[in-house]
């Protein structure tokens, strides 16, 4: 049978890749190796957190699924960072790791042009450098226009604890043996990655009043622009907080030799910003204690995640090291820790689509391109999707600019910079991260999830309704004045705002630190939907900052314009330094301002570059 897209591997990637394929109306395939595991949460069952819960509004935005079904399966909801400004706050849910994969495969089952089957694919089918469709391991051919590689931790992966060593994926399933050689063969750099899991604790054997509770807001919030809840914030499940000690680090330093990755067993290349426990006791050796956090997996059995401390050690030294940590003195292991090896491509071989350079019709998503994380891999699984679909419809490309998305920053990242470690997103890597708010997401994208046929008629018109709300309110407070009274100026000083000399209009009036719009309100009478409101506020207040934002993304935009033609060749391009032509050689960037955010490639490099574009110089 011959399908339009056939997308192998059924993980967050996977899973909004063939959403949008399907949604789009083309017949799409999803391959798994097993059913029961799609959209499985294998390591930390959350979703979210700083820059990651803005890439799940921004998923929700484009008209993917993440944000939905992480509402039906939260146990609890927070706002991160709301003690600093709005472009650093987020969402985190601890999710049911029960429910969200039970109601993502019922979507997709639910999903018309979508058909899912298990399978495992270790070989592609290629022609004359052109996708043609996948070999199962059975040897049974299925035939597709395009390809969607969603992997995950499956290439060859391999599970470590202590000295311990066997090929097999998370949850021990079988592994792909041979599609990591396969792309090998066919000019694919093959990187060897490692991450981990922490211990599994039985929640009986816990004593919770050596630790401390970690609540969920008092506040109903939800991923989705739909806006939607499924979950009731008065009874939401509790997390803890405590910290290991000098008796845990002696126990990790006196067995290091027995670690996986300290004995010398691990080949793969770990996550610089979520270490292993062991990493972080050798690391950050200066520091006393490291925090824990105590999670709930699901309502549905007794299991807690002991979030920041993953290990690859012996079992035996994993329960030494638990029994060590407070409130855990008599605590059952249910599933111990455990380091996983796997494959993945230089990133720096996909376009700016997540098409393959090497190969047409063949995209790659998720942990296969370097990164880690679920929503960082649901990300680009939709702009996969997405990009396959306008493929088959012979339209250009979605491609989200640094100032439009976390998306957009996270694929310019990997296609441009490339990896040594498992990619993580953090807010620190958005230059234009006052732009890209968890608060305006709908805002920055939705007209490019209704533009690709991905959100409905009626999302749109409330997102029309949205901006024009948002303009109606700020052009009331911008010609609504007070005038320096007795009365006003004894309320400001009440509220803690110097008074007023001459009249001012209750927009500029917002923009003190000091006042919040129930302060405006004492003057004026509006009634517009918290969403608005919250806009008006943060445009008030940081306006300016947000005007220089968009200068700096303009020129930026400036460089992006600027095309570099397919055909250069930069050896022959004089001045420029060796290490740039052979860094600019191996990636082929687009525009120039992919060119300068090449490691390597220095601005007097830029500069040569552009002189040479403008004299209309291409082959001699």
């Amino acid at each position: 049978m011959k399908y339009e897209v056939i997308v192998v591997g059924g993980g967050h990637a996977g899973c909004e890749a063939s959403l949008a394929c399907a949604r789009k109306k083309h017949k799409t395939l999803l391959l798994t190796g097993n059913i029961k595991n799609i959209a499985d949460m294998p390591c930390n069952p959350s979703i979210g957190g700083p820059a990651k819960g803005i890439v799940v509004r921004e998923i929700d935005a484009l008209g993917g699924e993440m944000g939905r079904n992480a509402d039906k399966a939260a146990l609890q909801i927070k706002m991160l960072n709301t003690k600093k400004g709005p472009a650093v706050q987020a969402l985190r849910a601890q999710a049911d790791k029960i429910v969200y994969p039970k109601e993502m495969l019922k979507t997709l089952q639910s999903t018309p042009n979508l058909e899912i089957k298990e399978g495992m694919v270790e070989h592609l089918d290629i022609k004359d450098n052109k996708i043609r469709g996948v070999i199962l391991q059975d040897g049974t051919k299925i035939t597709s226009d395009i390809v969607i590689l969603t992997t995950g931790t499956y290439l060859k992966s391999q599970i470590l604890t202590g000295c311990d060593k066997y090929f097999g994926g998370p949850h021990g399933e079988k592994n792909s043996k041979f599609l990591s050689d396969d792309l090998k063969k066919n000019g694919f750099k093959i990187l060897r990655l490692k991450t981990g899991t922490p211990p599994r604790i039985k929640k009986d054997s816990i004593d919770f009043t050596q630790a401390q509770l970690e609540t969920g807001d008092n506040i109903c919030y939800t991923f989705s622009f739909d806006k939607k809840a499924y979950y009731d914030y008065t009874k939401q499940e509790p997390c803890y907080l405590i910290y290991t000690n000098e008796k845990t680090h002696n126990i990790i330093k006196e067995n290091l030799s027995k670690s996986s990755m300290y004995g010398g067993y691990v080949e793969g290349v770990g996550p610089r910003y979520c270490p292993s426990i062991e990493d972080k006791v050798v690391r950050f050796s200066d520091k006393e204690r490291h925090q824990l956090f105590l999670e709930p997996e699901s309502i549905y059995y007794d299991d807690i995640y002991l979030q920041g401390f993953s290990t690859s050690m012996p079992h035996d030294i994993q329960e030494q090291m638990v029994h060590s940590l407070p409130g855990l003195q008599n605590a059952t292991i249910l599933k111990y820790a455990y380091a996983i090896e796997y494959d993945a491509i230089d990133p720096r071989q996909l376009k700016a689509s997540l098409e393959t350079k090497i190969i047409e019709n063949l995209f790659t998503a998720g942990q296969i391109n370097g990164t880690s994380g679920y929503e960082e891999a649901a990300g680009q699984g939709i702009i996969a999707g997405i990009n396959a679909a306008l493929k088959i419809e012979h339209k250009e490309p979605l491609i989200l600019k640094r100032n439009e998305a976390y998306i957009g920053v996270l694929i310019d990242d990997l296609t441009t910079k490339g990896i040594k470690d498992p990619y993580r997103l953090l807010t620190s890597r958005a230059e234009y991260r006052l732009l890209l708010r968890h608060d305006n997401a709908d805002l920055r994208l939705r007209k490019y999830g209704y533009d690709v046929g991905l959100i409905t008629e009626k999302q749109y018109q409330d997102l029309l309704e949205k901006k024009e709300n948002i303009a109606s309110l700020e052009e009331k407070l911008k010609n609504t004045y007070i005038t320096p009274q007795k009365d006003i100026n004894k309320y400001l000083e009440h509220v803690n705002t110097s008074a007023i000399k001459d009249r001012i209009s209750l927009y500029d009036l917002l923009k003190r630190p000091e006042i919040e719009i129930n302060n405006i309100q004492k003057f004026i009478t509006f009634n517009y939907p918290e969403d608005v409101i919250e806009q008006v506020t943060i445009n008030a207040k940081y306006g300016g900052y947000i005007e220089k934002a968009q200068r700096e993304a303009r020129k930026m935009l400036d460089l992006e314009q600027k095309q570099i033609p397919d055909n250069i060749e930069y050896s022959k391009i004089p001045n420029i330094a060796s290490e740039a032509k052979e860094k600019l050689e191996q990636i082929r960037p687009r525009t120039l301002r992919q060119a300068a955010m090449i490691s390597g490639v220095n601005p007097s490099d830029i500069a040569i570059l552009m002189v040479y574009l403008k004299k209309g110089a291409k082959n001699d």
